[in-house]
């Protein structure tokens, strides 16, 4: 009897978990503690995991050139793919015009903070002061930065810090063995964060406001098909492997709406990919910072939805000028409970248009999330596909996804 992938068994809750909340909303409601319990597993693996991996492949390639030429390949890649994400979502706004014959309701209370954090202050805010209060609030980029130093220092030293990288190399092994184990309750959570979310809401949550959540779900298509092909085709990474391995963090991604579910996953599998563990653990932590493709396109969606709403006209230089700073500010979305809102309230305010229009979208955020959420992972992913082979790394080496060897290969990987 063929075994169920982890891929049927999330798609099956996701699916049970959204007709329970319609038909049972009061019970529906108490399955939130199961979304919860997964949620805290998982970011129980990240620092830990990102430590071990991290200094396993710095110290490995001993050369602070190789981790400094990584990076600003990284960072090179991060800033085109989000410039492009804007302008995607600014045309599709600007075609579609969701926001027309939407009114806004004067007064209704958005519950979000304004953002006003600089660069200056976004910038400072990437150096730890302590990494294990950097650990402990879960600051992923300042674990990367710290871990980074810190990898290097092993490489200059040599034989000398062999221990504490054998050390790293078992518990980054340990990790991942956790993460296995994790995962099998993966289901379990996305049963219940769709029951309680669907029961919460209704199920209305799936459907209103839908003119401007199918613009954005069209948004996000194009981009994948056309941006994301585009570059899988220019750096020659074979297409049907590379879906194999993003499938799964793909759907935690989207069934959770949590980017940090899909990242233990995620780096675990680009790996079996082929891509190198010190790229790895070093772009796709990165990208939860610099690379929110999805994030960045639905604010550039959604910011002038609020200004079609009010039936305000902003030129187009005033556009441009309003995604320049949304490029700017999504920089220092990581870490902040529903970060999307807080920014887009923030630059809202700053062009005069109602911040009342957050409040509008408030209704269907959960199902917005779900999308940019996952296409930020999809894109963290591609960009250590891509960085891995500017550095000329061969992801050929395994076998395909639907070759008689892969399940040996498998096998032979340790998975589940």
């Amino acid at each position: 009897m063929k075994k169920v992938s982890l891929t049927t068994w999330i798609l099956t809750a996701l699916v049970a978990g959204i007709a329970f909340g319609a038909l049972l909303p009061g019970p529906a409601k108490q399955m939130a503690i199961l979304g919860t319990i997964f949620l805290r597993l998982i970011k129980s693996i990240i620092a830990p995991l990102l430590f071990g991996t991290l200094v396993v492949g710095i110290a490995g390639t001993g050369s602070l050139k190789t981790m400094g030429r990584i990076g600003g390949k990284a960072i090179l890649y991060f800033e085109v793919v989000t410039t492009i994400a804007l302008l995607v979502g600014l045309g599709a706004v600007n075609l579609v015009k969701p926001g027309l014959g939407v009114h806004l309701q004067k007064g209704a209370a958005t519950g979000l903070a304004q953002t006003g954090t600089s660069l200056s202050q976004i910038f400072e805010h990437t150096f730890p002061t302590s990494i294990f209060d950097a650990m402990a609030r879960g600051e992923v980029l300042q674990i990367v930065v710290f871990t980074f130093l810190f990898g290097i220092a092993c490489a200059s030293i040599g034989d000398k810090a062999a221990p504490v990288v054998a050390f790293c190399h078992s518990l980054a092994e340990i990790m991942f063995k956790y993460t296995h184990y994790v995962m099998y309750l993966a289901p379990l959570g996305v049963f219940g964060a769709m029951a309680a979310t669907v029961g919460e809401k209704g199920i209305g949550v799936l459907i209103g406001l839908g003119k401007l959540v199918l613009t954005l779900y069209a948004a996000e298509f194009l981009f994948i098909v056309v941006v994301f092909g585009a570059v899988a085709v220019i750096a020659r990474l074979p297409v049907r492997r590379f879906i194999f391995y993003v499938r799964e963090p793909f759907l935690i991604a989207f069934s959770t709406a949590s980017s940090e579910a899909a990242l233990p996953l995620a780096l675990e599998n680009m790996e079996l990919f082929g891509v190198p563990n010190h790229i790895a653990a070093f772009v796709l932590p990165a990208g939860y910072s610099f690379n929110l493709v999805g994030t960045t396109l639905y604010l550039s969606l959604a910011s002038v939805f609020v200004a079609q709403a009010a039936e305000i006209h902003l030129s187009f230089s005033t556009q441009l000028i309003m995604m320049l700073t949304l490029m700017l500010t999504s920089k220092g979305a990581a870490g902040i409970p529903r970060s999307a809102l807080v920014i887009l309230a923030g630059t809202v305010a700053s062009f005069n248009l109602p911040v009342e229009g957050i409040a509008l979208l408030l209704g269907v955020d959960t199902l917005m999330d779900m999308g940019r959420t996952s296409l930020n992972v999809l894109g963290n992913c591609l960009a250590t596909a891509v960085v891995a082979r500017w550095e000329g790394v061969d992801l050929n080496a395994a076998p395909s996804a639907n070759s008689s060897e892969f399940a040996d290969y498998l096998a032979a990987q340790d998975r589940p």
